[in-house]
């Protein structure tokens, strides 16, 4: 009787230990940046903020580096429910929502300030047409904002012409064609080989980005434009967002929350530490001339003009709600 008692107590404790098991969730979240970058590194502390607060019954594993699914590919993948969360720049799935795109208006939102007042105005459409997809905003951080980069200095938009222009989304593909020059999109991990090999002479990205790539290596000036200050999301499948517990669900929530807080403060430091770094690895940081802040600027105002007109009446009320 003893040895039955005793085999039914290690049995009982073993079908807890199964069941404990079993109720751990795992979420993968891809993203396409390095594990070294800002965001990368906000992301995996907002997932240990989540496992802790949760006791562990939650626990989302970061892939950074694009390693397991193509930048391109994770909304589509998150939407699909392959993966259950992801992050991409929000702007590279403008040319499926406008309101994807009303962050990387050159010369909208210039400054951090600006871009919170933006990010407000926005955040409604952005969750309502993520809705639409089977997606739910977690958080959304911003990069430091973007400058020009080149082998030299450009005084003008006139001199970009005819040059092949890094782009990576509608927006900057878009700064392209009316500047004159030749798009040519270019993920952040191939600018060194495409500089390299002449696939492209000049780009528009925040010092982050050309630190991150070694600019130095390949480039020789950077113009700090402020042209616009682009954000990244993170975002959940919300079938599985659903499916979690309301305890769940709130730690999430909150831990995001801090995130996107921390987030801000870590792109404004990136910004000040990023920009020093160029300067120490050689890049000439230059302030642009008036006649390129004049051409830029010009450049802009088309853009968020069409932008406006292929937005509709909620482009519009973004607009007026940013411009109040």
């Amino acid at each position: 009787m003893k040895n039955l008692a005793l085999a039914f107590a290690h049995f009982v404790f073993a079908s807890s230990l199964a069941g404990a098991a079993s109720a751990q969730t795992q979420w993968d979240l891809p993203t396409n940046y390095a594990s070294s970058a800002f965001h990368t590194k906000n992301i995996v502390e907002f997932a240990a903020d989540v496992e802790k607060a949760t006791g562990g019954s939650l626990k989302i594993v970061v892939h950074p580096g694009g390693a397991m699914i193509k930048h391109a590919e994770i909304k589509p993948a998150v939407s699909a429910g392959k993966v259950a969360a992801g992050e991409v720049l929000i702007s590279l799935a403008a040319e499926e929502a406008p309101v994807y795109g009303v962050d990387s208006i050159p010369f909208l939102a210039t400054g951090y300030d600006g871009a919170r007042k933006l990010y407000a105005a926005q955040k409604p459409y952005l969750e309502k047409q993520l809705a639409k997809e089977g997606l739910v905003l977690l958080f959304s951080v911003p990069w430091p904002p973007q400058g020009i980069y080149a082998k030299r200095e450009f005084k003008s938009v006139d001199e970009i012409k005819g040059l092949k222009f890094r782009t990576y989304n509608v927006m900057t593909k878009r700064i392209a064609e009316l500047a004159g020059a030749l798009p040519t999109q270019i993920e952040v991990p191939d600018l060194p080989a495409a500089f390299a090999s002449g696939r492209v002479d000049l780009m528009i990205t925040s010092a982050s980005s050309g630190v991150q790539s070694k600019a130095e290596q390949y480039l020789t000036h950077y113009m700090d434009t402020q042209a616009w200050v682009p954000r990244n999301m993170v975002f959940a499948n919300k079938a599985a967002f659903d499916r979690l517990s309301a305890a769940e669900q709130k730690a999430m929530t909150e831990a995001a929350k801090a995130a996107e807080e921390r987030g801000w403060k870590l792109s404004i430091e990136e910004m000040t530490t990023k920009t020093k770094a160029l300067k120490d690895a050689g890049i000439v940081v230059l302030a642009p001339s008036p006649q390129l802040e004049t051409g830029l600027a010009k450049i802009g105002a088309t853009i968020a003009k069409e932008w406006s007109a292929s937005a509709g009446a909620d482009g519009e009320a973004m607009l007026t709600a940013y411009r109040k």
